[in-house]
């Protein structure tokens, strides 16, 4: 169960579903809001989105999954093993950090919930969209940059206001991860300058056995960015850490 990054929907996870198809089932719903799922009117919280893909889990009939996440999905990740430690088979954390906002972080996510739902999407391109990617794939990559932009131009206003509430009110996480009684793999762009490799350090430290990865020449989307290398890292994991093939 792979979980996007904010402001983008499930189709970030394509080369993922490509890449680990071989390896294992690969299930990437679209968080509350984006791409096909409703966003409803309840109050915005990453709890609920954990409560959400623990419903979809019960949909297809799924006891236990490896569930992973990118960015905000890292953070709705966090939330599942706080509130469904039962049903973690493992836990990929990628470009994320476990610590909540602080107050700068906090003032600002409302202020661009505030621009989308008044202006649109322009201060998603404007603020957003540049700490997204990389500079190797800026210079090297012009159409995943490109195909990126799409995905955050696409994002529904009021799901990019909803998501950022969210995750501005989200708990301090290294106390769900220090819990965890299941395998950790941390991954991170070398590149991500919006959760740097320490906050990736910190999170595999405050585990027993919490791997690293360190993706070269990637920056905060590395699922996206370097997917051969992203998907290398997650399938050796699942063979090492769980024994193989998950179908």
């Amino acid at each position: 169960m792979l979980l996007h990054a904010f402001p983008l929907s499930s189709a970030m996870w394509l080369a993922q579903r490509e890449g680990l198809a071989p390896t294992c089932r690969v299930i990437t719903p679209d968080l509350r809001g984006f791409g096909g799922s409703r966003l409803g009117d309840d109050e915005p919280s990453v709890d609920l989105m954990a409560d959400d893909v623990a419903a979809l889990l019960d949909d297809e009939g799924i006891d236990r999954a490896v569930v992973g996440g990118l960015s905000m999905g890292g953070y709705v990740t966090m939330a599942f093993c706080r509130r469904h430690p039962d049903r973690v088979l493992g836990v990929i954390l990628a470009d994320t950090k476990a610590g909540a906002d602080p107050p700068a972080a906090r003032d600002n996510r409302e202020r661009i919930a505030r621009a989308v739902l008044s202006d649109g999407s322009g201060v998603l391109v404007s603020d957003v969209l540049p700490g997204l990617i990389g500079p190797t794939t800026k210079e090297r990559r012009a159409m995943v940059f490109g195909r990126v932009k799409g995905l955050v131009q696409s994002a529904p206003p009021g799901a990019v206001a909803w998501a950022q509430r969210a995750m501005a009110a989200r708990p301090d996480s290294f106390d769900t991860l220090s819990g965890l009684k299941v395998p950790l793999l941390v991954v991170v762009g070398e590149e991500d300058e919006l959760s740097p490799p320490a906050d990736a350090e910190a999170m595999a430290r405050s585990v027993p056995d919490g791997r690293l990865e360190i993706i070269p020449k990637a920056g905060h989307l590395s699922a996206v960015e370097q997917p051969e290398a992203f998907n290398a890292a997650v399938t050796e994991f699942l063979r090492t850490e769980l024994g193989g093939s998950h179908r």
